[in-house]
């Protein structure tokens, strides 16, 4: 809200600026509104340009999230949405640059008509004023044979503002989420032409085609008052305004805006590098079954909080991709661990070389995520689907751990667990865990403390058959814990229902890891069954986005 506030401010003052002041009185009788469509949407452009680098900053975001600890958890709930915000800047952006071509265009159309012009109108007499003097053009068209085209393509606006688009419309184009999730490769590389875009708009406004009256010429010959005697010239005018206006270029501003963010995100790139070039051992390397493949590594200096993701790269598939997973292992464990599920052509790729050679790995982060405020809640419902298990894989290995050592100062009194697959080779890896967290639980008195529910949407004849023969066992036969598999999806409204009854008077933290169909139905839902009395349960949703 204050982005979108922020953004029609600008426009709706720099409109009414270029649209009512008096040093573009002059350039308005050749543009018209045009030039105030252009230059509102020029600062806009300027503003949002200025924003778009900041919420990819990761190290920047982790240094945030570590700050605002005490913060109020909407406004920490609030650095969870950086891609949400990048993207809604980026399609911004989209936006104003057709706005802001389609009134150069008109600009540029409106320019030439002037210049063309053989009789003694304002916009005809202002285009000629390239004879007078060097400082006294007006129009930046000075010959009847230039074209539009001529000027879109060889003077420095024109060229780099095509660039500028061409680079953008990649850019977005090649963001949807068919792209990213088939052809993620694709995504990256066109993704760097942000370099051409900040270069193009550095440059883009410096040789001054736009230009205003000047101060000194504006007290001399004020526009209002002399219009008349441009058009209707004696060559005996003894009258004060009978000399001629000048003008100035407006000075390029985009640089001021931009500076400081791409300092930042150089700076954030070089301590990725830093930190990519120390040195990663995997000690581990485990072949789950569906294609999950488990690596066990430590890091000098690695130091890590439950629900965090690292980024990855393997040199010997390729040394530019580098792609987020999130972390398994526990902070209180001496490695840490990524299960990485086979998923395209890089993880295909991954998994095929793990299971020949150990490959050189480049490790950057740990960065934070939603995850990380679990233990912030009384209560908390975690939600995965299929691999998206990881996080909470984290976070229950953290429970066992601090069970073990008799933590005290674990405020969350109890959590709900739900996972979500396809087909029950899924559950493989997983079970061990839940397993042992059971038993763990069991002997310290507190089997309550975690109800976890497993969901199979996915199942064949055979598996049907066989769990309705073994209905009667104390194990599942799916997975062989004590808790039964559920074949199904499950039912929102009933699960939150029974955990409002069951914590009337709690804050209750609902997170999720999986698809944004699934995030819809979890966000409604914590909608829902939120108390408006804050005496009462509230749910607060948390979603992973990397």
């Amino acid at each position: 809200a204050v982005w979108l506030g922020i953004n029609i401010f600008l426009f709706t003052y720099y409109f009414l600026f270029f649209d009512r002041d008096e040093r573009y009185f002059y350039t308005r009788a050749i543009l018209g509104s045009a030039l105030a469509w252009a230059r509102a949407s020029a600062k806009c452009l300027n503003f949002n340009s200025m924003l778009i680098l900041l919420p990819v900053c990761r190290n920047l975001l982790s240094f945030l999230r570590g700050t605002c600890s005490c913060c109020r958890r909407t406004l920490r709930k609030q650095l969870d949405h950086n891609l949400t915000f990048h993207k809604l800047v980026a399609y911004a952006l989209a936006l104003l640059t057709a706005v802001h071509t389609i009134a150069h265009l008109f600009n540029l159309e409106r320019y030439n008509q002037s210049q063309q012009a053989a009789d003694s109108s304002l916009p005809a007499v202002l285009s000629k004023m390239h004879l007078q003097g060097s400082n006294k053009w007006l129009n930046p068209i000075h010959s009847n044979q230039t074209t539009v085209e001529y000027v879109a393509f060889t003077t420095i606006p024109g060229l780099t503002g095509v660039i500028i688009t061409l680079a953008l419309i990649l850019m977005v184009t090649s963001s949807t989420e068919f792209i990213r999730r088939n052809y993620f490769e694709l995504f990256w590389y066109t993704h760097h032409l942000f370099l051409v875009y900040f270069a193009g708009l550095v440059i883009h406004g410096i040789a001054g085609l736009v230009r205003g009256q000047t101060e000194q010429s504006m007290a001399e010959v004020p526009p209002h008052h002399c219009t008349e005697y441009l058009t209707q010239r004696d060559q005996n005018c003894t009258h004060d305004c009978c000399k001629d206006p000048e003008f100035g270029s407006i000075p390029a501003e985009s640089w001021k805006w931009v500076l400081a963010p791409i300092i930042l995100y150089v700076f954030e790139r070089i301590l990725r590098v830093w930190r990519a070039q120390q040195k990663v051992v995997v000690t581990k390397v485990v072949m789950h079954p569906a294609r999950v493949l488990e690596l066990q590594m430590q890091k000098k200096g690695f130091c890590m909080e439950v629900g965090q993701y690292i980024f990855v790269n393997c040199p010997a598939i390729s040394s530019l991709e580098w792609h987020p997973f999130t972390l398994t292992s526990a902070p209180e464990e001496d490695f840490f661990s990524i299960h990485i599920r086979a998923a395209g052509d890089w993880t295909e790729r991954l998994i095929d070389t793990f299971q020949l050679e150990i490959p050189r790995i480049e490790v950057d982060g740990p960065f934070g995520t939603a995850s990380e405020d679990v233990f912030q809640y009384e209560v908390a419902m975690l939600v995965g689907a299929g691999i998206g298990v990881t996080p909470f894989a984290s976070i229950l290995k953290s429970i066992w751990y601090k069970f073990q050592q008799a933590d005290q100062t674990l405020k969350t009194k109890k959590i709900y667990f739900y996972w979500l697959c396809r087909d029950t080779g899924a559950f493989a890896w997983f079970n061990d865990l839940l397993a042992s967290l059971e038993q763990k639980m069991a002997e310290s008195g507190k089997a309550d403390f975690l109800t976890y529910r497993l969901f199979l949407t996915g199942w064949s004849t055979s598996i049907a058959n066989n769990v309705a023969l073994h209905f009667d066992t104390a194990t599942d036969t799916v997975t062989g814990l004590r808790h039964k598999t559920i074949f199904g999806r499950p039912m929102w409204n009933t699960e939150f229902a029974a955990v409002a009854a069951a914590h009337p008077r709690s804050v209750v933290g609902v997170f999720l890891c999986g698809p944004e169909a699934l995030a819809k139905s979890l966000q409604k839902s914590c909608h829902q069954h939120s108390s408006l009395d804050p005496r009462k349960v509230k749910f607060y949703f948390n979603k992973e986005n990397f």
